[in-house]
């Protein structure tokens, strides 16, 4: 098993198999889209033909949402999966916030959260898409103050209520709409329906990934972790590398890796933060360049899969820093101009 290679190939990184943003997001499941700007390239970099414009475009149209889920961080999810995700995902997600509020001593009333809420929905129902400053003006309006860490607890807890998800695309700030008005519903599944659609999600764009590595990804107890795989039967197995044992799905993508490849992988990638152990394309003692202890990821670069260096996005030329103190390369420049051309699209 070349389980790098066979990473890059179901992580749709090497010759990706979808057209349009909407797709790619549906077939990884949710990805994680803590960077705002960055979580554009994430998703162009798994399309065939990626444009800045198209993924404008379905995200302003719903296809594609972004809202605090798995983990309680950002993620982005499709629209057909947005419904079931909040059913499966949000009970462990707002223990989470719950738990991150209590140790930052914040604590909301019931009456507050009610409260604030419907303020927050009359401002989404006037302004369509909102920003965070809307907010603060209508709590404003009725004699409202609260600090910007408290209003952000009360979004959050709106988002994982199905209340509120991403408006429209801006350049640099996040939006808020009715999720009611943005979101198609859809038909309900039941809760082991869920749970093995989103396992099989998982499995099937991550591959090969340990239990841990899902359990780390989903947010959920280990319990319904080892269920959702037991649920997929026979089309997932197992297979051994250095003494892990890892899942592949009976459909896994296995050629069409080519070798001389540089990929410029923005900072809280799936390619990363998918996993728990990511020493299989990140050496052990390159960790601290990749991310931090503290959640912190950065824009990394890797050859044939295997993360070698940091590169800088928010610049007009290219600046990159291999690991081996080695030059930049043209095929780094290849990439750099790649990425420059999306954000042209």
């Amino acid at each position: 098993m070349n389980p790098v290679a066979i990473r890059l190939l179901n992580q749709q990184l090497i010759a990706p198999q979808f057209d349009t943003p909407a797709e790619v997001v549906r077939y990884m499941g949710a990805m994680q889209a803590q960077e705002y700007r960055m979580m554009r390239w994430a998703v162009a970099m798994r399309t065939r033909k990626p444009s800045h414009k198209t993924f404008k475009k379905a995200f302003d149209e719903g296809q594609i949402i972004r809202l605090h889920l798995m983990r309680g961080t950002w993620q982005l999810v499709c629209a057909e999966d947005y419904w079931s995700m909040i059913d499966l995902f949000a009970p462990k997600a707002i223990a989470v916030t719950k738990g991150w509020m209590n140790s930052n001593k914040i604590s909301i009333p019931d009456d507050e959260l009610m409260r604030v809420r419907d303020i927050l929905i009359q401002s989404a129902t006037d302004k369509r898409s909102v920003t965070k400053e809307d907010f603060i003006l209508a709590l404003a309006e009725r004699n409202l103050q609260m600090d910007d860490h408290r209003l952000s607890y009360h979004i959050r807890m709106a988002e994982l209520s199905g209340v509120l998800c991403s408006g429209d695309l801006l350049p640099m700030k996040a939006t808020y709409a009715l999720a009611a008005d943005k979101v198609k519903s859809s038909v309900k599944m039941e809760r082991d329906e869920a749970l093995a659609h989103f396992t099989r999600k998982y499995f099937q764009s991550r591959q090969p990934a340990t239990l841990e590595d899902f359990v780390w990804w989903s947010g959920l107890n280990i319990s319904d972790c080892r269920k959702g795989i037991a649920l997929l039967g026979d089309y997932i197995h197992v297979e051994r590398y250095r003494g892990r044992e890892f899942y592949l799905t009976d459909d896994c993508r296995k050629r069409g890796f080519r070798k001389g490849k540089f990929l410029l992988i923005p900072p809280y990638d799936e390619y990363l933060i998918s996993y728990k152990s990511r020493d299989i394309v990140l050496p052990p003692e390159h960790r601290h360049h990749a991310h931090n202890n503290s959640g912190i990821f950065q824009p990394v670069i890797a050859y044939d899969g295997t993360i070698c260096g940091n590169w800088s996005p928010f610049r007009d030329d290219c600046k990159a820093e291999l690991f081996n103190g080695g030059n930049v390369t043209d095929g780094i420049q290849d990439a750099w101009q790649m990425y420059m051309s999306y954000k042209k699209k």
